[in-house]
């Protein structure tokens, strides 16, 4: 049957194909009892059932429901009609057809009213209450009038009027029990329809999230054959052909990882590379039953191991760096003091001098180094606040001049016509500026000549955001070494900590702002600070 409904274009699962389908298997009752009044009135085997009062209204009442229940079925197989209306039209020829039988024959009371239980639940389960409830009163208003009729005209019947009762009775109890059949089924069929689709928008979610995951996942059967993959997993194994699924084939060192895995579940797999220019994986194996039919391998990158263990290694480091300055910096300034204190004496030699010159210096160097350290292992929470560039970088050039003296360094403040306001902690961005200004100072210069560093402050034309650029006119930057520029500790001079870049970078996030390196063209370095987006910023003419 289901064929025949798929043909049609109807879908199992639409409430409107249940209906069809309902009305299929109506009509196909209904050619039951058409053929059963056409045997009656044909088959000489109808005479032993009952008498044919009048054999021409038998006859042709048989033939002509024959006909109409064989038009009805072939309209169950078709969608043009209106469902209701069909059931309808089908129950009124229904009740026709068993007030004929009724008239037509006699001794054949009891089994026209049994028949008609079926259409009247029918009617219960696919019609409206007031429609159902309608035909029952139809059906019970036929039954009860064919035996009025009988007492009136005299003719002999087995029906009796308690029996009449009773099939009116269960008429209208049928009608009323398949409609709250109907209801609760109707319910039922929401209720199923909301849990799958809530199912099928999980399952598309739950393979959207597999597929996009950072993380390489495959589903290998007992084999060692590829069932499912996500993109991150086909990338790592180097993007093999989709018709290459034995993973013997597509990653051996991942296969016989995975073989040793199953012999010894206590040994841990070793991070491999499965591809050429690929990255190092570690693998990870689950087994998804226990028939070892299925398994579920993770294939992390290192790299996400190895960045964790470096935050790990710089907290710690920051921590005991933090301590080990806390302690340098008493006897540093007991140092720093006591030099002054020799400085200030009378007669003191001139090589004497030198030496506490060079004591100076060190000590100011040392203090230096311990702020930075101090610096990594505070990490204060940033307190933003509305800030004018524009005015905010010639107050800080102005106050580097004052603070320390520029000699024949040469330093200016650019600004746009417009002021730019933006939103960030006025004292990590001073601190961030203080060191971007002091690394041009000291690096971004040509040999023999003066350094020239400009503060300048603008709008991005793209993306209207806020940026303040330091940039000198020194000799650049490697590549190489740009790379690294950022990263802790690292430094190319004998006298730096390899801190101060990192410090402002981490200053800048905590700002939601971003530090970048742009080598200058015409010769020099920028670093530039992206203030927040747009939708944070204002611009005032």
């Amino acid at each position: 049957m289901s064929a025949n409904f798929s043909s049609h274009g109807l879908s199992v699962g639409d409430p409107k194909s249940l209906k069809r389908r309902e009305i299929y298997f109506f009509s196909l009752y209904r050619i039951l009892e058409a053929g059963l009044f056409a045997l009656v009135a044909f088959s000489p085997v109808g005479m032993l059932l009952a008498k044919q009062e009048y054999p021409w209204l038998a006859k042709s009442g048989a033939v002509f429901y024959l006909v109409v229940a064989g038009l009805f079925f072939w309209a169950s197989t078709r969608s043009s009609m209106r469902i209701r209306r069909q059931i309808a039209l089908g129950l009124l020829f229904d009740l026709s057809a068993a007030g004929a039988a009724l008239f037509a024959f006699q001794g054949l009371d009891s089994g026209v009213c049994l028949l008609l239980i079926f259409n009247i639940a029918a009617a219960g389960l696919l019609l409206t209450l007031r429609a159902s409830v309608g035909f029952a009163l139809a059906a019970s208003v036929l039954v009860l009038g064919n035996y009025i009729a009988n007492r009136l005209w005299g003719i002999d019947s087995a029906n009796t009027a308690a029996e009449a009762a009773m099939f009116s009775v269960t008429y209208l109890a049928a009608a009323l029990l398949f409609q709250l059949l109907s209801r609760q089924m109707s319910e039922s069929q929401a209720l199923a329809d909301k849990r799958g689709e809530e199912l099928a928008n999980l399952s598309e979610i739950n393979e959207l999230v597999i597929r996009r995951m950072r993380t390489g996942i495959l589903v290998v059967d007992g084999g060692h054959r590829i069932r499912l993959a996500n993109e991150a997993a086909w990338a790592l194994l180097g993007n093999p052909s989709p018709d290459r699924r034995a993973l013997n084939d597509v990653a051996t060192q991942l296969h016989e990882s995975l073989w040793k895995w199953r012999r010894s579940r206590s040994e841990t797999p070793k991070a491999m590379t499965l591809a050429e220019g690929a990255p190092e994986v570690l693998p990870r194996f689950v087994s998804i039953n226990v028939t070892d039919n299925l398994f579920l391998i993770f294939l992390d990158d290192s790299r996400i191991y190895s960045v964790r263990a470096e935050e790990l290694t710089l907290s710690t480091l920051g921590r005991l760096s933090a301590s080990i300055a806390h302690e340098i910096r008493n006897p540093l300034a007991a140092i720093s003091y006591s030099a002054q204190l020799l400085d200030e004496s009378v007669g003191l030699p001139e090589a004497d001098r030198r030496l506490l010159e060079i004591i100076h210096s060190q000590c100011h160097r040392m203090n230096g180094i311990v702020e930075n350290i101090l610096g990594l292992a505070r990490r204060e929470r940033s307190q933003p606040e509305s800030i004018e560039l524009t005015a905010f970088t010639r107050r800080f050039v102005e106050e580097y001049r004052q603070n320390h003296p520029l000699e024949t360094d040469v330093m200016q403040a650019v600004n746009e016509a417009r002021m730019q306001v933006a939103m960030a902690d006025p004292q990590q961005l001073h601190q961030v500026l203080t060191a971007l200004v002091h690394n041009a100072l000291n690096y971004g210069r040509e040999p023999g000549k003066p350094a020239q560093v400009t503060v300048s402050v603008r709008q991005d034309k793209n993306s209207g955001a806020s940026l303040i650029e330091v940039i000198d006119r020194g000799p650049g930057i490697p590549p190489r070494v740009a790379e690294q520029l950022f990263t802790p500790f690292y430094t190319t001079s004998e006298h730096g900590t390899g801190l101060g870049l990192y410090i402002a970078k981490q200053l800048c996030e905590a700002n939601q702002c971003t530090l970048q390196f742009e080598p200058v063209p015409a010769g020099g370095s920028c670093f530039r600070i992206t203030m927040q987006s747009t939708q944070n910023l204002m611009s005032i003419e």
